[in-house]
Parts: C-alpha cells; sequence; structure tokens
C-alpha cells in the first residue's frame, strides 16, 4: 500500500486489477473502509481522505459537495482510472450518486453504505449549528456525540471498539475541515438520479439515524436498477458495526459488476 498525493489531498492506494473507489463520510477516512479490506486483493483499491478530513488539508475555497465530487474526479484522472467501482459511506454515499450521474461510463457500480439523500430543512440548520460549534469548541463534544447517538444499542453494549473507532475518528479530525464538510452538506443539492444507471446496493442498518431504512428505500425507487438491504442491529457505521455483512454485501455486488 502507498500513499497518493495530489496537491493537498492524500489517498491511499493498494493492489492492481479493477478499480474500486471507496468515499469516506462526515467525520471519516479512508479506514472507514479497513475491514472490507480483504474482500479486495484482487483489485486496485483507491482510498482518499477528502480535502479537509484525515491526512487531507482543507483546500480554501473548496466549493461544498461539488468541490469534493471534482476533487475525486480529479484523483481518479490522476491515478488513470477510466471506470470504477465507487464504495461510499453517509456523505460519501452523495459524492458517489453525484459522480455516477456527471461521469455514467466512469462507474460501472455502486455500494453505498448508510445511504443518504440531500438533507432536509431541519437537518440543514443542525449542520450549520454543528459547523459552529466545531470552530467554537473543537471536535471533543462532537465526537462524544456522535458516537453515543449514531451506532445501534446493540453495538454500544456489545462492541466497544467500534464505539471508540467512532469517536477516534471524529476527535482527529481538524475542526476546520469538519466544519466546512458539515456547511457542504447544508447546502447539498439533489443528485440526478435519472442519469444514474448502473448497479446498486444501498445498505443501511435498521436503527440507523442518519440513513434510516425509509430513506434507503426512498433513494432506491428513484434509481433504476437499485435493490436495498436493512441490517438487523446496526446503526450508521455499518463497516465497523457489521463488517463481516458489510464485506460479503460488498463481495456480491463486485461480482454482478464484473460479470
Amino acid at each position: 500500500m502507498t500513499d497518493f498525493r495530489l496537491g493537498s489531498l492524500v489517498a491511499e492506494v493498494a493492489g492492481e486489477g479493477p478499480a474500486v473507489v471507496m468515499v469516506h463520510g462526515l467525520g471519516g477516512s479512508s479506514n472507514t473502509f479497513q475491514p472490507l479490506m480483504p474482500a479486495l486483493g484482487d483489485r486496485r483499491v483507491i482510498r482518499p481522505d477528502l480535502p479537509g478530513a484525515g491526512r487531507s488539508a482543507l483546500k480554501p475555497g473548496t466549493p461544498g459537495l461539488t468541490g469534493l465530487c471534482q476533487a475525486l474526479r480529479d484523483l481518479l484522472r490522476a491515478c488513470g482510472v477510466t471506470a470504477a467501482h465507487l464504495v461510499g459511506h453517509s456523505m460519501g454515499t452523495l459524492i458517489c450518486q453525484y459522480l455516477a450521474a456527471a461521469e455514467p461510463k466512469l462507474v460501472s457500480g455502486l455500494t453505498l453504505y448508510g445511504p443518504i439523500l440531500e438533507p432536509p430543512e431541519a437537518a440543514r440548520s443542525g449542520l450549520k449549528e454543528r459547523a459552529a460549534a466545531a470552530r467554537r469548541d473543537g471536535m471533543a463534544g462532537i465526537a462524544d456525540a456522535v458516537s453515543r447517538a449514531s451506532l445501534s444499542a446493540a453495538t454500544q453494549r456489545n462492541n466497544p471498539a467500534a464505539v471508540a473507532f467512532v469517536r477516534e475518528s471524529l476527535l482527529r479530525q481538524d475542526p476546520a475541515g469538519y466544519a466546512a464538510h458539515c456547511e457542504a452538506l447544508a447546502e447539498a443539492k439533489p443528485a440526478d438520479h435519472t442519469a444514474i444507471a448502473c448497479p446498486t446496493l444501498l445498505a443501511t442498518g435498521a436503527e440507523d439515524p442518519v440513513a434510516p431504512p425509509e430513506m434507503a428505500r426512498r433513494l432506491g425507487s428513484l434509481l433504476g436498477r437499485a435493490r436495498v438491504e436493512v441490517l438487523p442491529d446496526c446503526g450508521h457505521w455499518m463497516t465497523m458495526e457489521a463488517p463481516a455483512a458489510a464485506l460479503r454485501l460488498l463481495d456480491g455486488c463486485l461480482k454482478e459488476t464484473t460479470q
């Protein structure tokens, strides 16, 4: 595995073969997808930290989610990728939707964990308030709140390592970068779902408060080739809460899109 750098963006690149590109969500990083790596030994896996998250510094002037989508497009071009299966989590699923709509020949399939649509008005206000809190107070309070609220009761009770991972993922974010991502999500526009024609898996947890099953089903109804999987006793961080199931679902999707 090597680091690939494009300006301020840092991506982990590993393996050879058909490309799989993994796009993390708000408060995440390339490590969000570490439990899925065993399924990808025969693939070229590209895992960026989006500008402002993880090891990638915030790029001044990056305009919202469309700017993050452009950063992803630039990364794939720099890596010589002409077709890829996209894997997204949370906010990353919306970025994946944007790219699949804008570049249908580039995207052979989508596996989306905790898939979201553009936020409703109440959520937009909450995201703006969270951005202000990150800038004012740092990430400790947000890390505690997210690790409590976004995981299932079973995870909270039985999987302390997943709770610790989510808390640490949030705690290690740059407050300014996290705030910028909150504001980008608060201003997000709908993707053009009529332009997305590739096979799509929408996987969510039965106890996901961010991307509840009804949201996944609504998104599925907007896409022509989508199926929805709901995992019991799982919240929003499926790759950490139910890694074996998440890996199995991804493996099935990759086999489908390469047949």
